[in-house]
């Protein structure tokens, strides 16, 4: 699967993320065609290599006419809605701009029907939403995750007077989001467009995940301030699967550990973790890789109804599936119990995110198991085959659920020269649960020639020094 992260040390705007899709290989020509299918007046957009810093990269200039037409939320709502836009591409910006009409609403007191963007809404802006949103569907990216945001500080003028930094609207939209946001710089280095093009797109913050990098674009900002390279980086890479023996332990340790139906499941689709090799751990074993599309990760609810596809939440999947996961039991009676781990391997193999047995007693007491399945609905259909061809079966049930699952990050600490992993889970960017890598541990108990309780009780604790709940 394609994944990518934005680098946002910097800040972020409409016009970066122009820069860093075009220098990521995304033709100018598609994202100028998005643009011109708005039917405004003309819009040109502009590239040309840049330098920031002594850093390379492609600044991305808007130019505009002048206008006096109206800018209010429900007229840029109907000219997005009634442009040719592919679908994924209008979501996103609808959603984007959705964002800012809230954002905007709350910081003047009035309705969002009634917001008028003035700056925001102003053409370079809606060009650089537009064109933005284009460029980031025409990635087919199934997850797309951005670093802590760079918000900066100070003052600016507006069409009202003068407006501390962060603008409003910049902090609410990021808020809305749960995106992480740090000052750091005496300028405006985040827009409300640049905000709301990463909190559209973006299913959940850290650092750079675990991936194979195959392109980065760099996006250049009009300025080059002293104080740090003017640049958004855009890293586009593949996937990092999770080894087949890790796969294998996690099978052993999940075989009677079953979550109850119903609890609440980005994009991405966010409720396995592809982030690090080590996906799991002794005491949470149903952690697995978010499913693309899927809302699981999603920073914070989404102010508006449409959601767009390949990036961050999703209603559906390109394929036309619904997002929610699926959810597949049987009954098992007659099967060696011995082949159970190499049933649940299969299933995992098949797509599934998570398989588990659950001990049961069947009518005329017979001893049995029920074997559960949770995958992403588009790939039910292998997961059955599966679970038809390495159990006994001869039918199974299944239902939708909604699942929740609070962000991961992964760390390291180190006992004596031994690295071993720690992941961290985070609900609106708190820290609320570190757990240490139960392979790691076993790993470095063996070379220290310790017993394995004593190396997870010393990583636990640097780990709850080091990142402290």
């Amino acid at each position: 699967m394609t994944v990518a992260w934005f680098d946002c040390s910097a800040g972020a705007s409409g016009d970066m993320v122009l820069g860093a899709l075009t220098d990521a290989g995304v033709p100018l020509e598609l994202m100028q065609a998005a643009v011109d299918a708005l039917g405004t007046e003309p819009i040109r957009l502009h590239a040309k290599r840049a330098v920031r810093h002594g850093l390379a990269g492609t600044k991305v200039d808007v130019e505009v006419p002048e206008t006096a037409n109206d800018r209010r939320w429900r007229s840029i709502r109907a000219m997005l809605e009634g442009a040719a836009l592919d679908e994924a591409a209008r979501e996103l910006a609808l959603d984007a701009f959705t964002r800012l009409a809230a954002a905007e609403a709350a910081a003047h007191g009035i309705d969002a029907e009634d917001v008028h963007f003035h700056e925001v809404g102003a053409l370079d802006s809606i060009a650089d939403i537009v064109g933005a949103a284009a460029g980031l569907a025409s990635l087919g990216v199934t997850r797309l995750t951005a670093s802590t945001v760079t918000v900066g500080g100070g003052t600016t003028r507006g069409s009202h007077g003068s407006i501390p930094l962060p603008a409003p609207a910049v902090l609410r939209v990021l808020a809305d989001a749960g995106a992480p946001v740090v000052g750091a710089l005496p300028y405006e280095a985040c827009t409300p467009t640049g905000a709301a093009i990463i909190a559209a797109a973006a299913s959940a913050y850290g650092p750079l995940p675990e991936m194979i990098v195959e392109r980065v674009g760099v996006g250049a900002g009009g300025r080059d301030p002293q104080e740090r390279a003017n640049l958004l980086r855009l890293v586009i890479g593949r996937e990092v699967a999770a080894p087949k023996r890790v796969r294998q332990a996690h099978v052993h340790r999940v075989s009677t550990d079953a979550p109850a139906p119903g609890g609440r499941d980005h994009p991405l689709d966010h409720s396995h973790d592809h982030d690090h090799p080590h996906g799991h751990n002794e005491d949470h074993g149903h952690d697995h890789e978010p499913a693309p599309g899927d809302a699981a990760l999603a920073p914070g609810p989404s102010p508006q109804a449409h959601q767009h596809h390949h990036i961050g939440p999703a209603s559906e999947t390109a394929a036309g599936h619904s997002n929610r996961p699926v959810v597949i039991e049987t009954n098992v009676d007659d099967l060696d119990p011995r082949l159970w781990p190499a049933a649940l391997a299969a299933l995992l193999d098949a797509g599934a995110s998570d398989a588990w047995l659950t001990p049961i007693l069947m009518k005329k007491g017979r001893p049995a198991h029920t074997v559960h399945v949770l995958c992403r609905a588009e790939v039910v259909p292998q997961v059955r085959s599966a679970l038809v061809r390495h159990t006994t079966t001869i039918g199974m049930r299944s239902y939708e659920i909604d699942k929740y699952a609070l962000e991961r990050q992964y760390r390291r600490v180190d006992v004596d020269g031994q690295s071993i992993g720690v992941k961290i889970a985070l609900e609106h960017g708190e820290i609320v649960n570190a757990s240490v890598e139960y392979e790691d541990a076993a790993a470095a108990a063996a070379v220290l020639g310790r017993p394995l309780k004593v190396v997870v009780a010393q990583a636990t604790a640097l780990a709850a020094q080091e990142y402290p709940h």
